[in-house]
């Protein structure tokens, strides 16, 4: 089986790190906005993704773009992303694609889902949250990673 592990840079790509051991016998492909993360994941395949957000159409594009051609290339079973906007590419393209995706909202959504979680809910095959209370419907809650 082969995992597509896909997170922002900060506080996103810390959690998603600490998901490492879960991932133990599978294979691990990691996508990132900071190539510097590279050296974190020495073991596995490493991509590098441009960071962007939603005010920026041209860079949305090119990420589309880029994330579809990485997809295609690395052809991935499941996509588990913590976020933020390029995990949400990956998430949407994995799905047209094929792949299980996995959505695990930061720890800092403490009152509400993030909004990239919210459109993550619509798409994804399994949305986490976790805090208890914001457990709804198909937003699960199965413990922390932090």
């Amino acid at each position: 089986m082969k995992i597509l592990a896909v997170a922002s840079a900060g506080g996103h790509w810390i959690q998603l790190l600490r998901l490492k051991p879960a991932f133990q016998g599978q294979e691990v492909v990691f996508m990132s906005t900071k190539q510097q993360f590279k050296s974190m994941v020495p073991d596995s395949e490493f991509f590098l993704i441009p960071d962007f957000n939603r005010k920026d159409k041209f860079l949305i594009l090119k990420s589309l773009f880029g994330v579809w051609k990485t997809l295609k290339q690395i052809k991935p079973d499941f996509i588990i992303t913590t976020g933020a906007a390029p995990g949400l590419i990956c998430i949407f393209l994995g799905r047209l694609m094929g792949s299980k995706t996995i959505w695990l909202d930061s720890i800092a959504n403490v009152e509400k889902l993030s909004m990239s979680g919210k459109i993550a809910k619509l798409m994804a095959n399994h949305v986490y949250t976790q805090w208890p209370d914001l457990e709804m419907g198909k937003v699960k809650y199965r413990g922390k990673v932090l």
